[in-house]
């Protein structure tokens, strides 16, 4: 694995339309790899789940407590930087070479992965204690399957940020 998303001086930049090359400030060889499709698809889980905590959870928030405080926090930490990070490499080839090769991407993405864990751990608790004797009682109660959801993408997407890691720890030895 050579180049593993970041593009030589030799490739040519942005989208070729007819005799023009247009977006060439983008890093569409970054976007496509491998490190970039794990972002998007991070951001996506992550957005995913701030869409069904927002919707359903907030309110069903007297019967969840702290376990939506919780997961909230962990999904809007774990969009913001990685939004960051893919904005960042998406338009800058040293960053992805300098920020990658540091501990910082390893160190997030560990602590993002036991976030994401810890947080739809204790969502999975307050689905099960709190929330599904409500769902067996009131009828059109769609808290407890939507909650439901959101810890178990929640927990796909501390998969995600593992995988996220290892790789980025793997870069950061100078396998690449």
């Amino acid at each position: 694995m050579s180049s593993f998303g970041v593009r030589g001086m030799s490739q040519n930049f942005g989208i070729k339309i007819c005799c023009c090359r247009v977006c060439t400030c983008i890093n569409f060889g970054f976007i496509t790899s491998k490190a970039g499709l794990l972002k998007i698809v991070q951001l996506g889980l992550a957005s995913l789940c701030e869409g069904l905590l927002i919707k359903y959870g907030i309110p069903a928030a007297d019967s969840i407590g702290q376990a939506l405080t919780g997961f909230l926090t962990t999904t809007s930490y774990c969009f913001t930087t990685t939004a960051i990070l893919l904005a960042c490499y998406a338009f800058s080839d040293k960053s992805y070479g300098l920020i990658r090769q540091s501990l910082f991407e390893v160190l997030f993405n560990a602590v993002a992965c036991s976030m994401y864990f810890s947080a739809s751990s204790y969502m999975g608790f307050a689905c099960v204690v709190w929330l599904h004797p409500q769902f067996l009682i009131k009828p059109g109660f769609w808290a407890y399957p939507a909650m439901t959801a959101a810890y178990y993408i929640g927990y796909a997407g501390g998969i995600l940020h593992a995988i996220d890691g290892y790789l980025a720890f793997r870069h950061y030895k100078g396998y690449r």
